[in-house]
């Protein structure tokens, strides 16, 4: 619905959804509805609310192992943080997600992302570099702050994941 303008539609579908996930305590329902609705905070303009919803979203997707789900998510948070100001957690959220839709060949995903990061991202910066894209991988893959920490041979604090 949001797709097509109704946002009034899709919030009636978002809060049907949340409901239906809360009665049947279904992960892949819950998940699901935290997206939309997610999804429908942001294009109404609460992006804090938003990011409440989205956040356990995306935990929700890695732990259903639903990778794709969890880059769309990752887009969102990315779009939220943005509209908070927060363009740095915006550009590695997109970051995080452009390598989530590289490694799945989702390429339509992938371009939107680097319109994305165009339109609004490190204006005047450059690209992430090495050790970043690292970081990125690991976060994107779900792993824990100490799997990180070992991975790249970091103090588990200094990855602030």
């Amino acid at each position: 619905m949001l797709a097509a303008g109704d946002v009034q539609a899709a919030r009636a579908a978002a809060d049907e959804l949340s409901a239906i996930a809360a009665d049947l305590d279904a992960p892949l329902l819950g998940a699901m509805a935290a997206h939309a609705t997610g999804a429908v905070l942001l294009v109404e303009g609460d992006a804090r609310a938003a990011l409440a919803a989205l956040r356990p979203a995306w935990t929700a997707w890695q732990e259903l192992d639903v990778p794709y789900e969890a880059g769309r998510v990752r887009v969102l948070i990315g779009l939220a943080c943005r509209k908070l100001g927060d363009l740095d957690s915006a550009e590695m959220e997109l970051d995080a997600a452009r390598w989530v839709f590289q490694q799945l060949g989702a390429a339509p995903d992938l371009a939107r992302v680097e319109a994305l990061s165009r339109k609004g991202g490190r204006q005047g910066r450059g690209r992430v570099d090495a050790r970043e894209v690292q970081l990125l991988r690991l976060v994107a893959t779900g792993q824990t702050n100490k799997a990180i920490a070992a991975e790249l041979v970091l103090s588990e604090r200094w990855t602030g994941t």
